[in-house]
This record gives structure tokens, C-alpha cells and sequence, in this order.
């Protein structure tokens, strides 16, 4: 029989000649481009501060904690290092329960809208500030997690309402930091250190900093943005998942900008149609943005993002080990459409793994997979009419 494990950790033992052991491991930090890791970082908690360090951009690799495997659970379980994080609740006034509609994937009838949703554990969500219009600098209480989303959250502090407020955190951004909004106007003393004109240069060094949010037209070209606008004066909708960013592609400023050097340099240009006008309006009223995923969109001139990239970037190397972490998430099994029977999915059934010579079909009967038979009518390409061979006796390929 195996005997039981005893915890020797905090005991004395009665023997003078033979030491207390010291405490045993059950978790080591891996770096995965063996690369040193990073030293903690010392968070001034100084609340007049004018601005938080810039971002740093060195090779530090991805550092995960891998676990002794004990149990069959933890062999393969890889969680992102994150000792920053607050260790506590949050702020209850700022937190609703998440119950009933939605839970389960159900709608209000009980009937199952959504597959694979149901269970987990109980949460709060919380209400996280995502137009910023509140102005002045807000200190950085500290940097908590959000069940509800993959990146982290920051509680901060105003220093004119000392109001709390949670908003989406940067990568990097560490507890005693100064964040500032610029949505609704710049600063007075902004203006006067200017000269009451607006400065290009001395605008984007003194507010294109890591955590505060402006307009997309306060943002110098080649920035990278999270927690992006789609319309103005709504919040943020783009960019806000773990580790994601988009860049600053050009402004509808650069090209009027070019426009009037030519007119200067007696370049004679040809007048401009009414589409053209109407095109170089709408430049000029947007922005260009460059999503992660390669996507170029124009934005309004004053929708909100935030400088910097979303925090908890290697989440998506997080591995959960087991089946039950899944449940704790409210995520259910999912199972083959092969795996079924005949009467549960239009791929079940059979004897072996066959899918009984029919298309990709979703439980429903609806084809699934991109192609010919998914595609709308109205964009299919119509066959091309050819006129009837001379011969009518015969027939050729290709022909009626």
C-alpha cells in the first residue's frame, strides 16, 4: 500500500540534527524562447505624475507556468505568468450577477439557441468604462481579471471626482500608473504650453501615451491602437480581446495636405466630378485603420481608441488540461456529427466512419461547407447561353 504524503511545509520537527525541509515546489515558470525573464517591475504610486512610461518593446518570450503533474489534470496545464494581478474581489458596486437569459444558451421560451453553452461557475460581470469621457488624469489602482473576457481589466481612480471605474488595461500597464481621456476637449493647460495653437508634434508626444484614449484624429500615423470606436460618441467595439491591436494606416488630412502643395507648386488640375468630391469628403471626415487580421477600414475622425495593445497577450497559449476546466467555463462537450446516430445528425449512423455519401450538412441539413451549394442564387454565375451547333444530329459536350 502507498503510504500518504505528509506536507512538511511550516512544521518543526524534533530532531535538532536534522534540518526543517524546505518547501516543495508544485509550480515552475518556463520561458519559451529561452530567453531570461523580466524583473518585476517597481510601480511609482506618486499620483502627480504626469504621464505613464512609454511602451517597451524588447524580446522577452512567453513565460508560462507549467505544474508538477500530480494528477492527470495538471500534466499538461499552461497558464500565462501574471503575478500583477490583484488577488482580491472587485468592486462590488461596479459588478452585476450574470443569471438566467443567456446563461445556459437558452432563450425565453427554454428552447436551446446556442449548442455547447451551459453550467460553469457563478460570476459578476463587470461594468467596464469603454467611451472614457470622463476627463483629467485617473491613477491606476490596480489590475484585476475579468471572467467575462480574455484581456484584463484596470480599476482606476479620478483625481478631480475621485470616482472608480474599470477600464479595458494595456499590456504593460502596472498599479500607480497615470492614465488620461482626451475625448472631450484637450486641457487647458494643454493649450497654453502649445502657445493656443494646435502643435502636431508637441500634441502627440504629450498625449499619444500608453492608456489614455483620444480621437482617432489626435492619433499620430503608425500607432498602435486598441479599443477602437466603430461610430462616435459610442464606445469602443473593436480590438478588445487578449493581445489584439490595430495600426494607424494614413488621415484624411495627409492627402488634402497633398493636395494643396501641388495647388501651390501651379500644378493646373482638372476639375473634379461630383463622385470625386464626394469621395475626397469622406476621406477627409475618416480615418484609415489596419486591423489584426489585415482588414483596412475607414473610421470616424472622432471615434475612441486607446494607445497601446491589449493586455494578457499570450493568452492564447493557455492550455486547460482537463475537461473539467472547460465546464468551470461554461462550455459543454462538443460531439462529432459522425459520432451520432442516424435519427441525431445527417453524418450519423453507418457502419464505420462514413457519412453516408452526403455533402457537409450542419444538424439541421443546412450545407455547411463553402461552395457551390451554399452560395446565395443571386451570386452564383449563370451559365453562358450557346448558340446550337449546325449539325442538330449531334450533340456535342457543353451544348443542349
Amino acid at each position: 500500500m502507498f503510504q500518504p504524503r505528509i506536507a512538511l511545509r511550516g512544521i518543526r520537527l524534533p530532531f535538532r540534527c536534522v534540518p526543517s525541509l524546505p518547501a516543495r515546489r508544485f509550480a515552475t515558470v518556463v520561458n519559451e524562447l529561452e530567453t531570461p525573464s523580466n524583473q518585476p517591475s517597481t510601480a511609482t504610486t506618486d499620483f502627480d505624475a504626469s504621464f505613464a512610461p512609454p511602451p517597451t518593446r524588447d524580446d522577452s518570450g512567453v513565460l508560462l507556468r507549467t505544474y508538477t503533474p500530480r494528477t492527470p489534470g495538471v500534466r499538461h496545464l499552461r497558464r500565462p505568468v501574471n503575478d500583477h494581478l490583484w488577488k482580491g474581489r472587485p468592486v462590488h458596486r461596479l459588478t452585476f450577477p450574470k443569471r438566467g437569459h443567456a446563461k445556459g444558451g437558452r432563450n425565453n421560451s427554454g428552447r436551446v439557441t446556442v449548442r455547447h453553452h451551459g453550467g460553469g461557475a457563478k460570476r459578476r460581470i463587470r461594468t467596464v468604462d469603454f467611451l472614457r469621457m470622463a476627463p483629467g488624469p485617473h491613477l491606476v489602482e490596480r489590475i484585476e481579471y475579468d471572467p467575462g473576457r480574455s484581456a484584463h481589466i484596470a480599476l482606476v481612480r479620478s483625481k478631480e471626482t475621485t470616482k472608480l471605474s474599470y477600464i479595458l488595461a494595456a499590456d504593460g500597464m502596472r498599479a500607480g500608473e497615470v492614465v488620461q481621456s482626451y475625448m472631450s476637449g484637450i486641457p487647458e493647460d494643454l493649450w497654453k504650453s502649445m502657445g493656443g495653437a494646435v502643435d502636431p508634434g508637441v500634441l502627440a508626444a504629450r498625449t499619444a501615451w500608453r492608456g489614455n484614449c483620444l480621437p482617432l484624429h489626435m492619433i499620430p500615423v503608425g500607432t498602435l491602437i486598441f479599443n477602437v470606436g466603430l461610430r462616435a460618441g459610442k464606445g469602443a467595439q473593436l480590438c478588445r480581446s487578449a493581445g489584439t491591436y490595430a495600426t494607424v494606416v494614413a488621415k484624411g488630412s495627409d492627402s488634402r495636405q497633398k493636395d494643396l502643395e501641388t495647388e501651390e507648386e501651379g500644378v493646373e488640375k482638372k476639375p473634379l466630378t461630383l463622385r470625386e468630391r464626394q469621395k475626397q469628403e469622406r476621406l477627409a471626415q475618416h480615418i484609415t485603420v489596419r486591423l489584426s487580421s489585415g482588414e483596412t477600414r475607414l473610421l470616424h475622425k472622432d471615434c475612441c481608441a486607446t494607445i497601446g495593445i491589449a493586455s494578457n497577450p499570450n493568452y492564447h497559449y493557455t492550455q486547460l488540461g482537463k475537461a473539467g476546466r472547460s465546464r468551470w467555463l461554461n462550455i459543454r462537450p462538443t460531439v462529432r456529427g459522425l459520432a451520432m446516430n442516424a435519427m441525431d445528425h445527417p453524418h450519423g449512423g453507418g457502419r464505420g466512419k462514413s457519412k453516408g455519401n452526403v455533402d457537409p450538412k450542419s444538424p439541421w441539413g443546412i450545407p455547411t461547407k463553402s461552395g457551390y451549394k451554399t452560395r446565395p442564387k443571386w451570386k452564383i454565375n449563370k451559365a453562358v447561353v450557346h448558340p446550337r451547333p449546325r449539325n442538330q444530329g449531334q450533340r456535342r459536350r457543353g451544348y443542349n
